[in-house]
């Protein structure tokens, strides 16, 4: 089969498409012949060497966190009814840029058949995000939600999912395919980051902000906290735009801004993300969502997908197909 090895940490051009036996399962494992690889920001980060202070890797190592096919072989001890089935799936060490990927039947969920696999493989991390934030939000009819990052794969989906709860919605991003992208999900308004008052321009929307989903941190983030009104919530769970943003602690209990940040969607365990995974893929089925998928790259060209993850020009999720 083929897969992508980093041998060494650098740019994009350090993911090698190599050839390697194809995998058998084991004992309580099933092989997953990948239709669709999960690409995350911090893949690249990862690639490049600037994240060992979250994941200690080394290479060499195989990149990719989960993909999204078929069962094609199921091992000793798993349930033969598996065999054909759609699934997506968490891959672990084993990788996820790659054509078939062994992994332990506990970390596969059954996609349903309204949802596409590749609408199962951007929900995979994506989706299991931005249900996590709107739980620990707590989203209510009503609410005016100012959802930053909104282009983006978990943006995208907090952006109709709060509507869909009732909210009205403004989605910041950056850039006119970004915005135009954002208007056919049917928010409130939209945003342009480049605009020097979008924050004046949120006010003149929502008159102020109940509740902040901050998907951009950095500068951004930080202009958007001055809009939250007394009594609402944030939850800061991206950092792109330069680190994550939380308002001052004594700022947020003068306000009595309820704060939540990546360290809550963390700390959550396997059977908690299992959940809001599910919760997306049900209310991609529902057709209440639906993900914002920008680009898909062929296996062999998993470096362009990286630059364009870095280049943060794509609208939406970016995927691998073999």
């Amino acid at each position: 089969m083929r897969v992508i090895e980093v041998a060494r940490f650098g740019g994009p051009e350090v993911l090698t498409l190599t050839e390697a036996p194809d995998p058998s399962p084991g004992t309580g494992e099933v092989v997953v012949e990948t239709a669709y690889a999960n690409v995350l920001r911090i893949d690249t980060a990862i690639r490049a060497g600037r994240a060992g202070q979250w994941f200690p890797v080394q290479p060499p190592y195989r990149p990719g966190s989960g993909v999204s096919g078929t069962v094609s072989a199921v091992g000793p001890g798993v349930d033969p009814a598996w065999a054909g089935r759609r699934v997506v799936a968490r891959t672990g060490p084993v990788g996820g840029y790659l054509d078939r990927a062994p992994v332990p039947v506990d970390d596969v969920l059954a996609v349903p058949a309204a949802v596409s696999l590749r609408d199962a493989a951007a929900l995979l991390t994506d989706g299991a995000t931005a249900f996590a934030v709107l739980d620990l939000a707590g989203v209510r009819p009503g609410d005016r939600v100012l959802v930053t990052a909104a282009a983006g794969g978990a943006g995208a989906l907090l952006v109709q999912a709060a509507r869909a709860a009732g909210a009205r919605v403004v989605a910041a991003a950056r850039g006119t395919a970004k915005g135009d992208a954002l208007r056919r999900l049917g928010v409130t308004g939209v945003v342009d980051y480049a605009a020097p008052d979008w924050t004046d321009r949120v006010r003149a929307v929502l008159g102020g902000v109940d509740v902040l989903l901050d998907g951009a941190g950095g500068a951004y983030g930080r202009a958007a906290h001055d809009l939250v009104a007394p009594g609402g919530r944030v939850c800061a769970y991206g950092a792109p735009a330069g680190g994550f943003a939380v308002p001052a602690p004594a700022s947020a209990r003068a306000r009595g801004i309820a704060v939540t940040g990546i360290g809550a969607l963390q700390a959550a365990g396997p059977q908690t993300r299992r959940a809001h995974l599910l919760a997306a893929l049900d209310a991609v089925a529902a057709g209440r969502v639906t993900p914002l998928v920008g680009r898909t790259f062929p296996l062999d060209r998993a470096a362009d997908a990286h630059r364009a993850v870095e280049e943060r020009a794509a609208v939406g999720k970016i995927l691998l197909t073999p």
